[in-house]
């Protein structure tokens, strides 16, 4: 039985969720594109039960974000996170158009700006992911550049991830952060992380080698009045990474690939996604499970960190 949040907005919160918000447990958001999107079944199925299971041994409790059939979900419960590991066709839901599925009554998954502005609008704080959106390479002739980045300068959720995507500029993206006020804290160490790769070649705005310590700087942040989110980089364990000079070689191959088909858009990511996986053989869709385990594993210490402050 869920819970149903307003009369006039269907938002629903499963029980686990409801209950958590009741005692004043510290709560992780997660999206749901990597389920849709990400991978196929069975295997999306298995990476979204272990992300949440992580989340619950740390002390938290996870909320994966989703619209079914036009209802805004705050928590899955395991019939509905498989029935959504299942779905074909579902949309890939960011800021423009998640009130467009909510009001079609539609089925869609999250991006991480969609599941920032439904985290914030459920009171939740903190979010794990597995990389952000940001500029795309080219993005001077295309402009492209992912709505991430604008949601993390409205939105005040910190969102913990393994970096930006290394299929974006990624010097170019950090510039954008900056513009636009948004704190880039690297975990535990000074290079920004490249998604696949611990070292992006690029100093991180700031570091922070503890929850507690990105927990009392969200607090100060908040004294003092300022908005917006924050973005915490947590490099992907050492044993999971892929080189950044091994994955700049089958980048450079996908994006001449996504040029050559004419790929563009919404599309591009999992194009290159794909593109990867397969010249990798299957290291990226590996190192990208890793990577967001533990963001998963981070996130969770920071809500602990945050509700105990």
């Amino acid at each position: 039985m869920t819970k149903r949040s307003s009369p006039l907005l269907p938002m629903e919160y499963s029980d686990e969720v409801a209950a958590a918000k009741a005692r004043g447990a510290p709560i992780v958001a997660l999206e749901s594109t990597i389920i849709t999107h990400g991978m196929p079944y069975p295997g999306n199925l298995d990476m979204a039960r272990s992300v949440e299971a992580i989340i619950r041994e740390e002390g938290a409790v996870p909320a994966t974000i989703a619209v079914i059939h036009g209802v805004l979900h705050i928590g899955l419960d395991d019939a509905k996170l498989e029935a959504l590991a299942k779905t074909e066709g579902a949309m890939k839901l960011s800021r423009a158009d998640l009130a467009f599925a909510i009001a079609e009554r539609r089925t869609g998954a999250t991006t991480v700006a969609a599941t920032m502005i439904a985290a914030a609008r459920a009171g939740i704080s903190v979010f794990a992911t597995g990389g952000i959106g940001g500029v795309h390479r080219g993005a001077e002739e295309s402009f492209d550049i992912s709505a991430d980045l604008d949601e993390l300068a409205r939105t005040g959720v910190i969102v913990v991830c393994a970096g930006a995507k290394a299929i974006l500029d990624i010097a170019k993206t950090l510039e954008v952060l900056e513009t636009r006020g948004v704190p880039v804290v690297t975990y535990d160490s000074e290079i920004f992380p490249a998604f696949w790769s611990r070292d992006s070649g690029i100093k991180s705005p700031l570091m922070l080698n503890s929850p507690a310590a990105i927990a009392n700087f969200q607090k100060m942040r908040e004294l003092l009045g300022i908005d917006g989110g924050m973005l915490v980089a947590n490099p992907v364990p050492e044993e999971n990474e892929i080189p950044r000079e091994e994955m700049e070689i089958y980048i450079t191959r996908a994006l001449d690939n996504a040029a050559s088909d004419e790929v563009s858009g919404k599309a591009v990511t999992p194009y290159l996604l794909d593109n990867l996986f397969h010249m990798t053989e299957g290291r990226s869709l590996e190192t990208n499970i890793a990577l967001v385990e533990n963001n998963a594993r981070l996130a969770a210490e920071i809500a602990v960190a945050l509700s105990a402050s």
